[in-house]
């Protein structure tokens, strides 16, 4: 990815991915919208703490804090823009007993980025090593062209994932979703 030489400090930056094409362009206007933190609630922190530590780092996440309520990890995205928060806390004693249910309402899953098919390869590796719970090995779905993913649960089974999915195939679902709407307000 290449930013472009203006100042970025100005209100807004123009990024550009070298195998986009110049209709493809993105233009960053702010953070707004990226996700700051996600706060998972486990019920034995000592347990999760030992289960995320390997696989976050792996991500290149830091452990940053921890106690015996709370574990943080923190890793910088979008080109060190963004830094982004891991945490898990400790369950409230009368909410031990309870299980998880993703399909239930609440938090179904929740999936990390990859940069390559190989990285995603590598973590299902990671995940067999540590004894992680794998729900799907590494597969292509058909969610965006090129999508490929493992899927795997946390001791409290929560469900989680890495996925890759090219730039290109991203792109691609986009510019026909943008397609189908313009095609349904009758632009086109």
């Amino acid at each position: 990815m290449r930013v472009s030489s203006h100042d970025l400090s100005a209100p807004y930056h123009f990024i550009h991915y070298p195998t986009m094409t110049a209709a493809q362009e993105r233009i960053v206007t702010s953070r707004r919208g990226t996700l700051n933190h996600i706060r998972l609630t486990v019920t034995d922190i000592d347990r999760a703490r030992t289960f995320y530590d390997p696989l976050l780092g792996s991500m290149g996440y830091e452990q940053v804090e921890s106690n015996d309520t709370r574990v943080a990890w923190a890793g910088w995205a979008f080109e060190g823009s963004v830094l982004q928060w891991f945490i898990i806390s400790a369950a409230s004693p009368e909410n031990l007993g309870r299980t998880h249910d993703r399909y239930a309402a609440g938090f179904h899953h929740l999936a990390w980025n990859a940069d390559s098919r190989e990285q995603v390869d590598a973590f299902h590796a990671l995940l067999l090593e540590t004894g992680a719970t794998v729900l799907d090995a590494p597969a292509e779905y058909n969610y965006e062209p090129g999508y490929y993913a493992v899927f795997f649960a946390d001791p409290d089974g929560m469900k989680l994932e890495l996925v890759h999915v090219p730039e290109a195939g991203s792109a691609a679902y986009w510019e026909a979703y943008k397609s189908r709407n313009r095609h349904a307000a009758g632009d086109i």
